[in-house]
């Protein structure tokens, strides 16, 4: 992994956000259960955490588990609820060792126990991580957050975009709010962002893939950020070449 601070990263490096789409797909398609696609996903999370730092990426946004996906079969949520326990357990040690801070947006209080537990501990043991904020979306909804946010505007005397960015930043846990995204990838062949992370999505570049998430790597990720770099990014004005002429 790179050496580069967290400090360094979040001024000149990116917010990378993915939704991880297509496990069960990826599973069934080859005669395995869906929840085989969800526990070779964790690998790609793995490979990809890995990769970030190397790419200029200080924080890495990962949509874990929707609010939506309330509405799956219930072993299955019950199945990801453990290899998300299985992650935190078995990574905590490797994220202090390499600088990862891990952090958790979203709702808590539906989880179970065991989880949420394991979060604390993560947070805590990880907290002073300088090379990769890694931040895991659990129980997320980005209109939820933003309802929360809104409705705890009442206390800041002044509403601004930087305000509510910070009400919004960490749900509940917040914290410094999160740098904008720069990029959002979603795997799976699927091009729509699913009520996540739609504020800080506000001139984010969009990256789709056909390429299911369980067989996403550092190749790939190295990929949709060279796509990143070759466009312009203008955030409402002119092209550099219009701007030119």
């Amino acid at each position: 992994m790179s050496t580069s601070t967290l400090t360094e990263l979040q001024r000149d490096g990116l917010h990378v956000a993915i939704i991880p789409d297509g496990n069960g797909r990826w599973a069934v398609t080859r005669g395995k259960p869906r929840t085989e696609g969800h526990r070779i996903g964790v690998e790609a999370v793995r490979r990809v955490v890995e990769a970030a730092p190397d790419l200029d990426i200080g924080t890495l946004t990962i949509f874990a588990f929707s609010s939506d996906n309330w509405q799956r079969p219930p072993e299955e949520v019950r199945g990801l609820f453990r290899l998300l326990q299985s992650f935190l357990a078995n990574d905590i040690q490797r994220a202090v060792e390499h600088g990862v801070r891990v952090s958790v947006v979203g709702r808590r209080d539906r989880l179970p126990a065991a989880l949420r537990n394991l979060i604390g501990v993560a947070e805590s043991a990880t907290r002073d991580g300088e090379t990769l904020h890694l931040r895991l979306a659990l129980d997320y909804s980005s209109r939820d957050s933003i309802l929360r946010a809104a409705s705890r505007m009442y206390s800041v005397t002044e509403i601004t975009r930087e305000a509510f960015a910070h009400l919004l930043g960490g749900a509940t846990h917040a914290g410094p709010p999160s740098p904008d995204v720069d990029l959002l990838i979603r795997t799976g062949g699927e091009q729509r962002l699913s009520d996540f992370l739609l504020w800080e999505c506000a001139y984010a570049e969009l990256y789709f893939t056909e390429k299911a998430w369980p067989e996403f790597g550092a190749d790939d990720l190295a990929e949709a950020v060279a796509e990143y770099h070759a466009r312009e990014r203008r955030f409402g004005g002119v092209s550099q070449v219009a701007a030119a002429g």
